[in-house]
Order: C-alpha cells, then structure tokens, then sequence
C-alpha cells in the first residue's frame, strides 16, 4: 500500500463528507421503531436545518419475518408511511432504507426508485454474505438506486477475508462500501488501518467509503473522525447517539466539529431538548455503560450486556468473568 497522507487537517473544510442521520433506524432497535408520527416529523426538519445529506428512514423488514403488530412503522418503511413524513421530499436531504441479507423481501417490497421517496438503500451484511448482499445491490441499481454496502462485524474478519471482500464488493455495481464497528471493539489505529484499507479499494474500484461505529468504548465520535481523516467520506451519526446498546457517534459532537459552514449544530440541540429527553425519561434505554465496554474489550456481540442492562444488574466483574468464560 502506498503511503497515504491525512486527507486535510482538523481545520480542514472537506466538501465530500456527507453526514447520514441513522436515528430512526439505528436507534428503532432501542424502542421497538415505535416513534410517533410528531417525533419522525420534527426530526426531519431538524436534519434538513442541521444541513445533514442523508436521513435513514429506517429498515425494509419483511412482514413474513417480523410482526407488525410488535414493531412500529420504520421496521418496514412503507411507502404510504414515508410520505405522511416527508411528503415528496422536495429538498436537498436524501433518504436512505436499510436492507438486512435474509431479512429483507427485496425483490417485493423495495419498489422502483421512480415510484418511491427513497434515494439510497443500503444493504446489511456479514462478510460470508456478501454474494447475497451483492445480488440485492444489483438488484436495487436496476430500480434506480443509490447503494452502500454496510459489512457488519469486521472486527471478527481476517484480513484475507476483508480484502476479498472488498474486491467482490469494488467489482459490483455499489456506490459506497462501509466500514462498520459492530461490537464497538476498534480502536483508532485499527481504524485508521481499515480505512486505508477500503480506501485502496475505493480508489481502485471508483468507490466512496463510509464509517459507521458503535460506542462501547466511548469511542464512536474518535473513531468517526479517524476514518474521515484519512478520507473516508460518509459518515453515520444519531441524535444524542441513539441506538442499540452503547449506540452510536452523536450527531451533536459530528456536526459540532465539521468545519463545512452548511452544517448547524442548534437545530440538534434544540431537538434533543424537546424529544430525545422526554424518550429517556419515558424509560428508552440507550447509551455507554460500562457492560458494554467489556463486551467491546472482548470483541463480542453486545446482546449479553444489553441483557445484564435490561435487568439493571451492577455486579460488573461477575458479569467480567461471565464473559471471560464464554470468550
């Protein structure tokens, strides 16, 4: 690999860099998607005046393999629903839908482009999946689609496996190919080495790179910033760092410290004043605890320390030991 420079500095106006709000997909997973109408409604307009490029609507879950009498509206993303959002979305912001491999009717329920408010669908994958993921980017481009796609649970790869991976992916149609820290287990140097890794694959293959990062170890902001200083160039953040678990990098601190004069961190602020507050005091969990910065140490799945959260455990080094046993 060539020596690669920082792209810029921290003072650095960076015109590629596009900003995806993930709230209402990623942090769907901490209140079963049921937000109201009022909440989608308003976090639209705080997005479109924050100047952020991309909302996530949500999932394109199949009904044949989850409920919708159990999860709420953006599980699924119904058109119908969409539009009592957004309406036509007459605006700069594009909207993007998540497509998890084997959990998704793609070729039902993702209509075409010119029949649908959405812009992007990015499709969900671990690297033993990419042959599938691959064949519903295919599919999604024919529709008319922008498409990413999101390769879960690097961490567990080898390096062999992440650089076929990413050749498979720099030879399929896809538009932005992203590095995604499941577990929260990266650290920024690792990070650093995964970027330059997909960006010699985006270079080569004429694909943009994105980050999506978790914060078990209270370093999803860190991690974000890392991977945009090499030049990764799409970047994942939720109000407040809502989503699973420890969730995600705040899109407070994000647009906070991007230097583009397009992005406005007031509109974030005042939102999460007048929603994201009354949904804690409403019993929503989310959000860095130390469970999660041990399954994020161990590389491991965060299910466990949602659990010992979800039963307000305190016993930390038992709960230490737990996972040491199961490692």
């Amino acid at each position: 690999m060539a020596e690669k420079q920082r792209k810029g500095s921290l003072l650095s106006f960076r015109p590629d860099i596009k900003v995806l709000d993930a709230t209402l997909r990623d942090g769907g997973l901490c209140n079963n998607f049921a937000f109201s109408d009022e909440f989608a409604c308003a976090l639209y307009a705080m997005n479109i005046a924050a100047g952020v490029d991309y909302m996530e609507m949500g999932y394109k879950a199949s009904k044949a393999l989850f409920d919708p009498e159990k999860l709420g509206k953006y599980k699924f993303c119904d058109e119908q629903d969409l539009r009592k959002i957004v309406g036509e979305n007459r605006t700069e912001m594009k909207l993007s839908v998540m497509a998890d491999v084997g959990r998704t009717d793609f070729k039902k329920d993702i209509v075409a482009k010119k029949e649908s408010v959405i812009d992007m669908v990015r499709v969900a994958c671990y690297i033993n999946e990419i042959p599938a993921a691959i064949q519903m980017i295919e599919h999604c481009k024919k529709l008319g689609y922008e498409t990413c796609a999101n390769v879960m649970a690097v961490s567990k790869a080898r390096d062999a496996e992440i650089a076929d991976a990413l050749d498979m992916l720099g030879r399929s149609p896809v538009d932005v190919i992203y590095l995604v820290d499941s577990y929260g287990s990266l650290y920024p140097e690792q990070v650093a080495k995964l970027t330059l890794q997909y960006l010699e694959a985006g270079e080569k293959y004429k694909k943009s790179i994105g980050v999506h990062a978790h914060n078990n170890q209270q370093l999803a902001f860190g991690n974000t910033i890392e991977a945009a200083s090499w030049g990764a160039s799409y970047l994942d953040a939720t109000v407040n760092g809502m989503g699973r678990g420890a969730g995600n990098c705040s899109s407070e601190l994000l647009l906070g410290f991007l230097k583009n004069p397009k992005f406005h961190i007031e509109p974030v602020l005042r939102f999460i004043s007048e929603y994201m507050l009354p949904l804690k005091a409403q019993g929503v969990v989310w959000g860095y605890d130390v469970a999660y910065l041990l399954t994020g140490r161990l590389n491991m799945h965060p299910s466990s320390a949602i659990q010992f959260v979800r039963e307000k455990r305190e016993d930390y080094a038992a709960f230490h030991g737990e996972l040491l046993e199961r490692d």
